[in-house]
């Protein structure tokens, strides 16, 4: 058996998130997933919310229901990792999401991109295991939505930089070998979430959309961790506005 024989289009699943979730009435059809739970305090802190549903990721894991800019919005805290996030997803679409915003912090392969630096990944090098399974075998998975978002952060006046990313599943695997290949390729930078997200969106015939800040560098002899583990929370509440802003606008 190879990975890239896992791919099924035809036959269905025998588990689904029907048998995991409680339907929602009401739910939000655009919902934004974040990785920090810091975002989640700060939403707590300047949104008045309720629960809209329980997801099931080996633990309750809130959607908190909430208005911004005249629209009902979800939010929920993800967990790392892909396989985590496209199973997450998956239940964030049984119960009604259309659409979906991922944001996050990344690895950086190019120095000259600073901490904090926004980046929209316009397609996602698929070295992880989870994708292979919602698509056709390919090196990358193209993200068409990164057009829309842009025009978004254009709107904001916000700066940005387009460019491929590379996900993968190990994070304590990224080699100097490895980092120069994807680099070659044109990635700018590496997260672990990227390519699986945006395969079950694919799959499953939803929006998602998604952008990353810049934190730690891959670029250089020693790994360099700028702001990893110390990012204000002052940044944690200016990512949560834009998220919640750009979708609110899409």
């Amino acid at each position: 058996m190879s990975l890239f024989d896992t791919f099924d289009p035809v036959s269905e699943e025998i588990l689904k998130p029907a048998h995991m979730i409680r339907p929602a009435d009401g739910f939000p059809d655009r919902v934004v997933l974040t990785f920090e739970e810091k975002s989640l305090q700060a939403l707590q802190k300047g949104w008045e919310t309720r629960v809209a549903a329980t997801l099931s990721g080996g633990r309750p894991i809130p959607v908190y229901a909430l208005t911004h800019s005249g629209r009902e919005l979800g939010m929920a805290q993800t967990l790392i990792g892909g396989a985590a996030t496209a199973a997450l997803m998956e239940e964030l679409l049984a119960l009604g999401a259309k659409r979906v915003l991922l944001y996050g912090s990344c690895g950086v392969l190019d120095a000259s991109l600073t901490a904090g630096r926004l980046i929209l990944p316009t397609a996602a090098c698929r070295d992880e295991g989870t994708s292979y399974h919602y698509l056709p075998p390919a090196d990358y998975v193209d993200i068409p939505t990164a057009e829309r978002l842009g025009e978004i952060f254009d709107e904001l006046g916000l700066p940005y930089v387009k460019g491929r990313v590379w996900t993968t599943d190990a994070i304590y695997r990224e080699t100097r070998a490895n980092v120069e290949k994807r680099r070659a390729d044109g990635c700018i930078a590496v997260d672990m979430e990227c390519a699986s997200a945006m395969a079950v969106g694919r799959f499953r015939g939803a929006e998602v959309y998604q952008f990353l800040y810049a934190e730690d560098s891959l670029d250089g002899a020693d790994w360099d961790p700028r702001t990893w583990g110390a990012v204000p929370a002052s940044d944690y509440e200016k990512y949560l506005r834009l998220a919640l802003e750009a979708a609110a606008r899409l």
